[in-house]
């Protein structure tokens, strides 16, 4: 690696040869400290950055961020966990520093999506946030710097091949950013606009969580949905075309969050020695209606018996106990469809740009649910 510029093995895809990276200036702003990242390690890496710097700045919290194909699967500041959730996230047998807790609620937030992610750090690593990487799989972390005991934890997975990268915390890009598209560059001012504090000023509680979704989504590809409580991300719906589908996929992704830490799924009786993902797996067919008969065998393999599913009313009343989530939105909320599907995951809270030629049909939604709304007027799209 030269400080202006970094060789890589590819580009997106294995064929897209030579691929490099490279900055106008004197040196880059980080420094690969081990492995050897990757053309799409390296998009993750600088998005998942932005959005753990940002989130700490705005809440004084460590913040962490678990990427895949450069958009958050999950995101959050470092609150403790509740014994339920760390069960729920697989880490009720570790000690946690506030880093930790803030990445495990990262991961843990849709832990099937986060399988292979990157993950952002705000704060220099420690051993405990060393030991909880150590058990997940993923490809490479980015953070200001890791202590001295925490590297050769990291340093040892992916049979020595794991990425470390550490950043510049000091480093602001330019006020301009380019992009090249089938021969043509586009130029335009970086989004540098701040989500602050006190931007969502209609209502004085849930701001962490609104503020959460709103940082999530800068980040995020468009269209995109963020449902957010607790300090994290339950479920983000990234890059589809129609924004009721954006919201459908984040109330699904938080329905599947909430079912996770039912009493019944937490006392699971999983084989002995099951791997962490195949426990994933396991607990997403477990919750899911309809699986074939093949799906139900590898269901079953998965136990030492085979568990009695969840009844629909037994989902449908544990579902009912969630409450107080903020539905966050990179645009205006066009039709009032999304604020139906989203009373159905306990929002209670929306903030969005507003603009929509029905935003009075979006508001008598709300109040018919009983929901807050704040239109922050700051449109988020990021492509």
């Amino acid at each position: 690696m030269e400080n202006d510029a970094l060789k890589l093995r590819y580009g997106c895809n294995p064929h897209q040869v030579p691929a490099r990276l490279y900055t106008k200036r004197s040196a880059l702003p980080f420094r690969v400290l081990h492995g050897q990242p990757g053309y799409i390690n390296l998009l993750d890496a600088l998005n998942s950055w932005q959005l753990v710097k940002e989130l700490k700045a705005a809440l004084g919290l460590p913040a962490a961020a678990s990427f895949k194909h450069v958009s958050p699967a999950g995101a959050a500041v470092g609150l403790p966990l509740s014994e339920e959730l760390a069960q729920a996230y697989f880490v009720d047998d570790l000690q946690l520093s506030p880093l930790a807790c803030a990445y495990a609620r990262a991961r843990g937030a849709d832990r099937m999506s986060s399988y292979g992610d990157w993950i952002a750090l705000s704060d220099r690593v420690d051993v405990l946030t060393a030991e909880l990487i150590r058990r997940e799989v993923s490809n490479g972390v980015i953070a200001p710097g890791f202590d001295e005991e925490a590297v050769p934890i990291l340093n040892s997975k992916l049979g020595g091949k794991y990425v470390l990268i550490g950043i510049d915390p000091g480093y602001e890009p330019g006020e301009t950013e380019t992009r090249e598209v089938f021969g043509v560059t586009f130029e335009q001012r970086r989004n540098d606009r701040p989500i602050v504090a006190d931007l969502p000023s209609n209502v004085v509680t849930h701001k962490r969580d609104m503020l959460v979704a709103l940082i999530t989504l800068k980040y995020t590809q468009s269209n995109s949905v963020c449902f957010a409580v607790d300090g994290q991300a339950l479920g983000v719906g990234a890059g589809q075309q129609s924004r009721i589908h954006c919201t459908r996929l984040a109330g699904e992704k938080a329905d599947k969050w909430w079912l996770r830490q039912h009493p019944a799924v937490r006392a699971l009786p999983f084989k002995k020695g099951l791997k962490r993902p195949d426990r994933d797996n396991a607990i997403d067919l477990f919750l899911t209606d309809g699986i074939t008969p093949t799906e139900q065998t590898i269901l079953n393999a998965a136990f030492e018996q085979a568990p009695e599913r969840l009844t629909a009313n037994q989902k449908s009343q544990w579902l009912g106990q969630l409450s107080g989530v903020v539905l966050g939105s990179d645009a205006y909320i066009p039709f009032r469809d999304n604020i139906d599907r989203a009373a159905r995951s306990g929002v209670r809270y929306v903030v969005q740009p507003s603009g929509s030629l029905r935003d009075e049909d979006v508001i008598s939604a709300c109040d018919e649910y009983g929901m807050a709304m704040v239109f922050s007027g700051l449109r988020l799209f990021h492509h």
